[in-house]
C-alpha cells in the first residue's frame, strides 16, 4: 500500500507500460465482451524516416487522452497504429547514405537499391513507434500497419485499377512541379514556398512596327521559350495591340499578343510573357490559345538546345547571359526590387522547375464534390470550424491530381511497362479503411469503420484529409470519420516555426528523460486553450512535473492515513450518511469537475479539461479538503471520502497522465479493483 517518498518516472514508466501490454487491454478484442459500442481512431501514420518531435507529442497526447477516456466509458476502443513508407523522403535518406559511400542509386540499380531500402526500413522504420510507447500510447500494436505491407499493396492496386477502369485515371502531358534533385514530379501541395527578395525586370519586346510592348518578369531566362505576350481583355491600354505580333528578343521569333482573363492588369505593366513549358498558368493560357510549347529547361535544371545561346548552362548562368544580351540591345527599360514566394521541394528543399512532362493524373471533378458534400451537410465536422473555408476553397479550385512519381521506392503503377510509382498520398488516402482490411469485407471493417475522429495538423488538410474523405465516400460509400480535430502548431518561444536544422526544435524524448512522460503530456495539453499557435515554454512541462509530485504526495498522505486499517475499502458512498459540510463540498466540486471534463473532451477542449483537473486536485482537494480532513473527528468516514475522491481523481487524470495514475491505483486498498486503471469505470457525479 505504501508509496515511496519520491516519485521517480523512469522507474515507474517502463514497468507500467509492460503491465499494460501484458494485460492485452490495448486490443479491443481483449476488452470485456459486454462492450458493444465502438470508438476508433487511426493514427496519422508517421514517416518511417521520422523520430518523435514536439508536434507528434501533441498529436499523440490528445489521441491517447480520447482513447483512454472512451475506454473507461465502456467503449470497445481501437487506436490503430502504423507508418507511412514516405516515398521521396525515405528514398532521399538512403540516397544520402549512398553518397557517403561514393555511390548513387543508379550505381546500385533498381533491384539492389530497393533491397537496400528494405534493409534500412527493417533497422529504422519502427523507431518512432517505439518512441510513441515512451509517451504512453495505448495503441493496439497487434494491428500495426505499414503502407507497403502485403495486404496494403493489394488495397492500393485495387484502388488504382478501380479508378482506371472508371476512366478517372489517365496519362497526359502537362506542366508539373519538377524537382531537379529528386528527379520526380510533385503535386502543388508538396511544395514549400519561401519568401525571397528578387528583381522584377521590365523588358522591351519590339513590335513589327517601330514601337514595342514592355513586359515584366521575375524569370528572364524563361523568355527563350516564350510563345506569346498576354494582356487582360479589360485592359484598354493594349486594345489596339491584341492580335498583332511582337518580336521575341534574342530568339528573334514572332509571337502573338493575346488577351486572357487570368492576367492581372496591376502586375508590372499589365503585359506578361507567356512560356507554356515553364509555368502552369502559362500552360493553361497556351491550351486556350493553342500556343506552341518550347521546352528550354530540362529535368536536370540545364538549358536545352531550344534555348540556343544558353544550351548546357544551368538556370542562374542562363539568366546572367540573357540579361547581358538584353543590355547590349538596350531592351531593359528598368529593374525594380521585388519580393516574391518561390517553390521548393518539401523533402530536399531544391528549387522547383515547372516542366512539361508525361504523367498519370486522377480526375478530380467528381471526387472534389464527394469531399465537399459530407462537410457541408455536417456528416463530418471540423474543429475548429473555421478550417472548413480553406478546405472548400481548395476543392472548388482543384486541378486534376498528378499521381505518378519518378522514384523507385513506393507502390509501382500497376500497368504493363510502367516504371513510375504512385504519389505517397495516393496510398495514405486509403488509410482509414485499408488498415481495417479493405478491399476484403473483414470483421474489423464492419465493426470499426467509419472511425470516430481524425486528429491532425492544419498543413495536411488538403494533402491528406480531403483525399481520405473522397476515398471513403467512393470506396466505402461512407465518411471515413465523423470529426476532424485540427490541433495547434507548436512554435518556438519567439513565435517561429521549429526547425531541427536551425537548432530550434524541441526533442520530446529529452523532455521525457528529464521530467517524465506524464509531465510532458500534461504540460503540452495544458497549453491547448483554443489558439492555433502555441509558443513552447519548458515552464509548462516543469509545472506538469510539480503537479505529478503533488498528486504523488497527496496520494502518499492518504495511504498513510489508512495504513493501520487492514480492510479493503468499498468505494460506494451512501447519500447523507456521516457527511460533514467539508465532505459535501468536495463531493459537489468533484461532480462539477466530472461534468466539465466530459463536456470539454467531447468538444476537444483538452486545455480547458487540464486546467479544471489541475485546479480541482491542487486547490479544492489538496489545499482545502485534505487540510480539513486532518481535523475531522470521524476518521473512518473521512478516510473513505479521501479514498473515494482520490480514486475518482485518478480516473479523471488518467487520460492525461496515465503512468503515475496507474502506479498509484495499483496501491489503492479498494474492493472490486480491476487489473488496470485503464479499464476502470469512468466516474459519475455523486448524487
Amino acid at each position: 500500500m505504501e508509496l515511496p517518498k519520491i516519485y521517480e518516472p523512469k522507474k515507474v514508466e517502463r514497468k507500467i507500460y509492460n503491465l499494460w501490454e501484458k494485460s492485452g487491454f490495448f486490443n479491443p478484442d481483449k476488452l470485456p465482451s459486454i462492450r458493444k459500442k465502438t470508438y476508433t481512431i487511426v493514427i496519422p501514420p508517421p514517416n518511417i524516416t521520422g523520430s518523435l518531435h514536439i508536434g507528434h507529442a501533441l498529436n499523440i497526447t490528445v489521441q491517447d487522452a480520447l482513447i483512454r477516456w472512451k475506454r473507461m466509458q465502456g467503449f470497445k476502443t481501437l487506436w490503430l497504429p502504423g507508418t507511412d513508407h514516405a516515398g521521396i523522403s525515405a528514398q532521399n535518406v538512403v540516397e544520402k547514405q549512398l553518397k557517403k559511400e561514393g555511390l548513387t542509386r543508379f550505381d546500385l540499380g533498381k533491384e539492389l537499391f530497393i533491397k537496400r531500402m528494405w534493409q534500412w526500413m527493417e533497422k529504422y522504420g519502427d523507431i518512432i513507434l517505439n518512441q510513441f510507447k515512451k509517451l504512453g500510447c495505448s495503441c493496439d500494436w497487434s494491428r500495426n500497419r505499414f503502407t507497403l505491407d502485403k495486404e496494403y499493396k493489394k488495397a492500393v492496386k485495387g484502388a488504382f485499377s478501380y479508378y482506371y477502369k472508371k476512366g478517372w485515371i489517365y496519362q497526359g502531358e502537362r506542366v508539373v512541379n519538377w524537382c531537379p534533385r529528386c528527379q520526380t514530379s510533385l503535386s502543388d501541395l508538396e511544395l514549400e514556398y519561401k519568401e525571397e527578395k528578387g528583381k522584377l525586370w521590365f523588358i522591351r519586346y519590339p513590335l513589327k512596327t517601330k514601337n514595342y510592348i514592355v513586359v515584366a518578369t521575375t524569370r528572364p531566362e524563361t523568355m527563350l521559350g516564350d510563345t506569346a505576350v498576354a494582356v487582360n481583355p479589360k485592359d484598354k491600354r493594349y486594345k489596339e495591340l491584341v492580335g498583332k505580333q511582337a518580336i521575341l528578343p534574342i530568339q528573334n521569333r514572332e509571337i502573338p499578343i493575346v488577351e486572357d482573363r487570368v492576367i492581372d492588369p496591376q502586375f508590372g505593366t499589365g503585359a506578361v510573357k507567356v512560356t507554356p513549358a515553364h509555368d502552369l498558368t502559362d500552360w493553361e493560357i497556351g491550351e486556350r490559345h493553342k500556343l506552341e510549347t518550347i521546352k528550354v529547361i530540362n529535368e536536370e535544371g540545364k538549358m536545352t538546345k531550344e534555348s540556343k545561346i544558353c544550351e548546357g548552362l544551368n538556370v542562374p548562368q542562363c539568366r546572367e547571359k540573357v540579361l547581358e544580351e538584353l543590355e547590349k540591345e538596350n531592351l531593359i527599360k528598368k529593374v525594380e526590387d521585388y519580393t516574391h514566394s518561390l517553390p521548393y521541394c518539401y523533402r530536399c528543399h531544391s528549387l522547383i522547375e515547372p516542366l512539361p512532362s508525361k504523367q498519370w493524373f486522377l480526375k478530380m471533378n467528381e471526387l472534389a464534390k464527394m469531399a465537399i458534400n459530407p462537410v457541408k451537410s455536417g456528416k463530418i465536422k471540423f474543429h475548429p470550424k473555421n478550417f472548413e473555408k480553406p478546405y472548400f476553397d481548395w476543392l472548388k479550385n482543384i486541378r486534376d491530381w498528378c499521381i505518378s512519381r519518378q522514384i523507385w521506392w513506393g507502390h509501382k503503377i500497376p500497368l504493363k511497362g510502367e516504371t513510375d510509382v504512385l504519389d505517397t498520398w495516393f496510398s495514405s488516402a486509403l488509410w482509414p479503411f485499408a488498415t481495417l482490411g479493405w478491399p476484403k469485407s473483414t470483421k474489423d471493417l464492419k465493426r470499426f469503420y467509419p472511425t470516430d475522429v481524425l486528429i491532425t495538423a492544419r498543413d495536411i488538410i488538403n494533402l491528406w484529409v480531403a483525399r481520405m474523405i473522397f476515398s471513403g465516400m467512393e470506396f466505402m460509400k461512407k465518411v471515413p470519420f465523423k470529426n476532424v480535430y485540427i490541433h495547434a502548431t507548436i512554435l518556438t518561444r519567439e513565435g517561429k516555426r521549429m526547425s531541427k536544422s536551425l537548432g530550434t526544435g524541441v526533442d520530446p524524448i529529452n523532455l521525457i528523460e528529464k521530467y517524465g512522460a506524464d509531465a510532458t503530456r500534461f504540460g503540452i495539453a495544458y497549453q491547448l486553450m483554443g489558439g492555433q499557435d502555441i509558443r513552447f515554454m519548458e515552464d509548462n512541462i516543469v509545472m506538469g512535473k510539480k503537479f505529478c509530485n503533488k498528486i504523488w504526495n497527496a496520494s502518499r498522505f492518504i495511504l498513510l492515513q489508512i495504513k493501520t486499517n487492514r480492510e479493503r475499502f468499498s468505494v460506494k458512498l451512501e447519500k447523507g450518511k456521516n457527511l460533514t459540510a467539508a465532505d459535501i463540498r468536495i463531493l459537489k466540486l468533484l461532480g462539477k469537475a466530472i461534468k466539465a471534463v466530459n463536456k470539454d473532451l467531447e468538444s476537444f477542449q483538452f486545455g480547458k479539461a487540464a486546467h479544471i483537473l489541475y485546479d480541482f486536485f491542487w486547490h479544492d482537494f489538496c489545499d482545502i479538503y485534505i487540510e480539513r480532513a486532518k481535523i475531522q473527528k470521524d476518521k473512518k468516514s473521512t478516510q473513505k471520502i479521501l479514498l473515494y475522491v482520490l480514486l475518482n481523481s485518478l480516473k479523471l487524470l488518467h487520460p492525461f497522465i496515465p503512468f503515475i495514475t496507474e502506479e498509484i491505483y495499483q496501491k489503492l486498498p479498494i474492493r472490486g479493483k480491476k487489473k488496470s486503471l485503464m479499464i476502470e469505470e469512468w466516474p459519475k457525479p455523486f448524487s
